[in-house]
C-alpha cells in the first residue's frame, strides 16, 4: 500500500480556518500522504496555515486552484464527503469502511481525489457533481458533523489500514483522467446549448446533471479520447450550420 499513497489527492474546497488546514496537513504527514490541494481558500486562512508548526513539508508543497475541475483534472476517480443529515444526494453513498476498500483498490492503479468541504457549509451540490460517489463517516445521530481535521484523519487512517482479508478492486483498464472527462462534459453541454436542448435559465442545473451522468460511464482512456473528438466535431458542425443560416 505504501507505494500507492502518492496517488491520493486530499482536496480542501473553500477552507476558512487556518487551524483546520494545519490539522489536515498534520494528519496527512502522520499517515504518509503528501498531495494537498486547496480550492479557492480564504486567503488569510491559507497564508496563516502555511506557517503552522509541524506541517511545513506538506503545506509548502500544497497546490492552490481556482476551481474543483482544475484540482481533480489529473485524477481518475473523485470522492466527496458528507455528513448527509437531511440532504438528498444525487450520487451513490458509501460508509467509510466500505468506501475505503474501493479507494485502496483504485490507488493501486490511478490517482484518486477525496474532497472535503468548508467548515461551515460542506460541499455544494455543484462541487458534488464532480464526484463519482460520496463517502460518509458514521457518527451518532445526535452529533453528526466532525471537525475538518478529525474527518480527514479518520479517513486517511482507514485508507492505510488494509485488513488482511481486503479484496482490492484493482483496475485492469486505464481509466480516463477527470480532465478528459470534464472536457467531454463541457463539449457535450456546448452541443446541447447550440442545439437549444438546454434551457439557458436552467443551464447550471443541466450542467451538474450532465457531469454526474458522464462520470457514471467510467470511461477508459482510449474511449474517452475518441468520444471527445466526436463531440468536438459535432460542436464545430453545429456552429458552422448556425453561421450559414444567419
Amino acid at each position: 500500500m505504501l507505494s500507492s499513497l502518492s496517488n491520493l489527492r486530499v482536496v480542501l474546497v473553500a477552507p476558512r480556518n487556518p487551524l483546520n488546514i494545519g490539522a489536515v496537513a498534520r494528519a496527512m504527514s502522520n499517515f504518509g500522504f503528501a498531495e494537498l490541494r486547496v480550492v479557492n481558500p480564504y486567503e488569510v486562512a491559507f497564508r496563516d496555515a502555511r506557517s503552522a508548526v509541524g506541517a511545513s513539508p506538506v503545506l509548502a508543497n500544497a497546490k492552490e486552484f481556482a476551481t474543483v475541475a482544475e484540482a481533480v483534472a489529473d485524477c481518475s476517480m473523485v470522492v466527496g464527503t458528507t455528513a448527509v443529515r437531511h440532504r438528498q444526494l444525487q450520487q451513490p453513498l458509501k460508509v467509510l469502511a466500505k468506501g475505503a476498500i474501493s479507494i485502496r483498490g483504485k490507488l493501486q492503479k490511478s490517482r484518486v481525489a477525496i474532497l472535503f468541504g468548508s467548515e461551515k457549509w460542506g460541499l455544494s451540490n455543484e462541487t458534488l457533481s464532480h464526484c463519482h460517489w460520496v463517502l460518509h463517516i458514521p457518527t451518532r445521530e445526535e452529533h453528526q458533523s466532525m471537525n475538518l481535521g478529525q474527518a480527514v484523519a479518520v479517513c486517511l487512517y482507514e485508507f492505510i489500514r488494509a485488513p488482511k482479508r481486503d479484496k482490492l478492486e484493482g483496475d485492469k483498464q486505464k481509466l480516463a483522467t477527470l480532465g478528459t472527462v470534464e472536457g467531454i462534459t463541457e463539449t457535450l453541454l456546448a452541443a446541447l446549448r447550440e442545439s437549444e436542448y438546454v434551457n439557458p435559465k436552467t443551464g447550471q442545473l443541466a450542467g451538474e446533471k450532465l457531469r454526474r451522468l458522464v462520470r457514471r460511464l467510467t470511461l477508459e482512456e482510449g474511449d474517452a479520447e475518441v468520444l471527445l473528438g466526436m463531440l468536438h466535431k459535432i460542436v464545430w458542425k453545429l456552429g458552422r450550420n448556425t453561421k450559414s443560416k444567419a
